[in-house]
């Protein structure tokens, strides 16, 4: 552990943030104070706190986050809420940086050890050269790694700056397909290397931004240009083809050869719906493998089949993914298999079409038709493909 004096204790929340009970023997749950717009909250004095030692790292933080922060609309005739400094983070464990060398926005995520014990090592295995070259790692790169200057139990990793895979919305079915086949080569390679990821929801698939946003976007408000001052623009997927990535190892794992199949007590993560951990099933050891299964078929299945109309191609193989018995479901590598043999039977007429929404009526229908069939005309007179596929690996 360094030998710097450590800081105050600021990671806890204050009795006057969690709010008092109004006169003794109150019993109603303690109101939580609302704080003003130019006050850091404890999560944020954290990184305010480190912001010295980050930028000596190559790393620097928004205005904000700088010990010397002036809020940029006292003094002024600006409102505060159309001042991008105004806004806290909204996760205590990640904080947008920009990197000094290249000026790329980057994201720092800080992991205790003692409560995520093997999601650094998991990262950096699927990070390391032999494997980040593969065009099938759909695992989100490491960058650096860092041991906080003043808690030995915290580890700081820089990654990507990337976006929830979803935002923009996918346009066309050939978009879907192209995210299916991405996700499901991903876990396969995770199974390949005998780790399980077993989080596996729709807040832990993220997708690179760069391609559809060449120029930016802003971290805290992914709609806003990252001056913050428009709205950011971009480019379809059928356009600009993207890759999608697994985040969050935290509750992975990773096995030798010698221990598979493993037995695992359930961890329940962002997906409560997991048959096997229903009941009493939750208090006996399982097999985490087809449990990722379930995870990854139940995402495709809530978010897009019971979405979307025209996706009825992939009904049966989810359906076997999901089942509720664990050894009835497919492995990734049959699973794979059968959807490889699934998309090729797609003629491109129907990957082109529109992705339509059950909950639309008939005039909205109407409308995002007749757009996406100039839309779709001006893809084919370009000679877009059908399906996107990107083929940049993320560094």
């Amino acid at each position: 552990m360094t030998s710097q004096s450590p800081l105050p204790i600021h990671d806890t929340v204050a009795s006057e943030e969690r709010g008092e009970s109004e006169a003794p023997g109150d019993q109603r749950p303690p109101r939580r104070k609302k704080r003003a717009p130019d006050e850091l909250g404890g999560p944020e004095i954290y990184w305010r706190d480190r912001q010295t030692w980050l930028q000596e790292k190559g790393y620097i933080l928004r205005p904000r986050y700088t010990s010397d922060w002036q809020p940029s609309w006292k003094g002024t005739k600006k409102d505060w809420f159309d001042c991008e400094d105004a806004f806290p983070v909204t996760n205590p464990f990640l904080m947008d940086a920009t990197r000094i060398s290249d000026k790329k926005v980057v994201m720092l995520k800080k992991i205790p050890q003692s409560v995520h014990p093997y999601e650094v090592e998991i990262g950096r295995f699927f990070s390391s050269e032999a494997l980040a070259s593969d065009p099938r790692n759909h695992c989100v790169p490491i960058v650096e790694v860092f041991q906080d200057p003043f808690d030995v139990d915290i580890l700081i990793v820089v990654m990507p700056l990337l976006r929830l895979h979803d935002e923009p919305p996918f346009e066309t079915v050939g978009e879907i397909v192209d995210f299916v086949q991405q996700i499901f080569e991903g876990l396969l390679f995770m199974h390949e290397h005998h780790v399980a990821h077993r989080d596996i929801m729709v807040l832990n698939v993220m997708m690179d931004p760069d391609p559809m946003f060449p120029h930016g976007f802003h971290p805290r408000f992914p709609d806003k240009t990252r001056d913050y001052r428009g709205r950011a623009k971009y480019y379809s997927r059928t356009e600009k083809p993207t890759r999608y990535y697994f985040i969050d190892f935290g509750h992975s794992r990773r096995y030798r050869k010698e221990d598979l199949p493993p037995q695992e007590m359930p961890i329940r993560g962002g997906d409560k719906t997991v048959p096997e951990f229903q009941g009493d099933g939750y208090d006996r050891p399982s097999n985490p493998f087809p449990t990722d299964v379930y995870y990854i078929g139940n995402l495709i299945r809530t978010c897009y089949l019971q979405e979307y109309i025209g996706l009825e191609f992939l009904d049966s193989l989810i359906a076997d993914m999901t089942h509720t018995g664990p050894d009835q479901r497919p492995s990734m590598a049959d699973a794979v298999t059968r959807f490889e043999d699934i998309r090729r039977g797609v003629p491109a007429k129907v990957l082109r079409r529109r992705l339509v929404g059950r909950e639309e009526n008939r005039l909205i229908r109407l409308i995002l038709d007749a757009r996406h069939l100039v839309v779709s005309f001006g893809y084919l007179v370009r000679r877009l493909p059908a399906m996107p596929r990107a083929t940049a690996i993320r560094g």
